[in-house]
């Protein structure tokens, strides 16, 4: 069997006699291509929503231990009233970002209430205690360290390093609350520093006094 394809040139008409089958295997590689290309774009898809659905995962987890923890330090309804009080004062303390700068603005900690230091405590010794003794001599394995912790990597935040080790700023922030900690590398594990972020700023953007000696053990 023969198909006929005809082609305008001027005013000549001319008839090229194809067989079918050549003609069902073009058509065919045509539909085959957009088939794979259809393929691909939903793989990359499929890809896209596995990390975020990893990244949901971390995040809940991080969320259900948070939670543990804050009930644990959960203090009294008067020290309550108390707490969230100091913390509304401590916000609109906050320095106010310079105009015309095109810089960060670093700010200054806010006090943390007894609530956010008491989880502050229970997370610096986690940390301490599973990164004791170990070596996390480059940012990314500090990242890795605490991820494995269950931190989300969301949470974790490269800074400068100090005297030539990596640190890491870890925001434990949840709702209202204020919490973040400082990781820096020492010998044969970590220093971790609690410190309060205001709302609304980056964690990175908070201005500590440095560390003129390492703690000793």
């Amino acid at each position: 069997m023969w198909a006929v394809v005809r082609s305008l040139h001027g005013t000549d008409m001319r008839s090229i006699f194809l067989p079918k089958f050549l003609l069902a295997a073009a058509l065919g590689g045509v539909v085959l291509a957009g088939f794979g290309a259809q393929k691909a774009t939903a793989n990359q898809a499929s890809m896209v929503s596995t990390v975020a659905a990893s990244d949901d995962d971390a995040e809940a987890r991080f969320l259900e231990m948070a939670d543990l923890i804050s009930q644990s330090c959960a203090p009294d309804v008067s020290s309550g009233v108390d707490d969230v009080a100091s913390a509304s004062v401590a916000d609109t303390t906050a320095a106010e970002p310079t105009p015309d700068s095109t810089l960060p603005v670093l700010v200054g900690p806010v006090p943390l209430t007894a609530t956010e230091e008491c989880a502050a405590q229970r997370h610096q010794l986690r940390i301490s205690r599973a990164l004791s003794g170990t070596d996390t001599a480059t940012y990314g394995e500090i990242r890795d360290k605490l991820t494995s912790l269950n931190y989300p990597a969301a949470r974790i935040h490269r800074m400068p390093d100090f005297s030539g080790e990596p640190v890491a700023r870890l925001d434990l922030r949840v709702g209202a609350e204020h919490l973040a900690l400082e990781v820096t590398d020492i010998d044969n594990g970590v220093m971790v520093e609690a410190f309060g972020a205001p709302e609304g700023v980056s964690v990175t953007e908070v201005r500590l006094e440095p560390h003129l000696d390492e703690p000793t053990s």
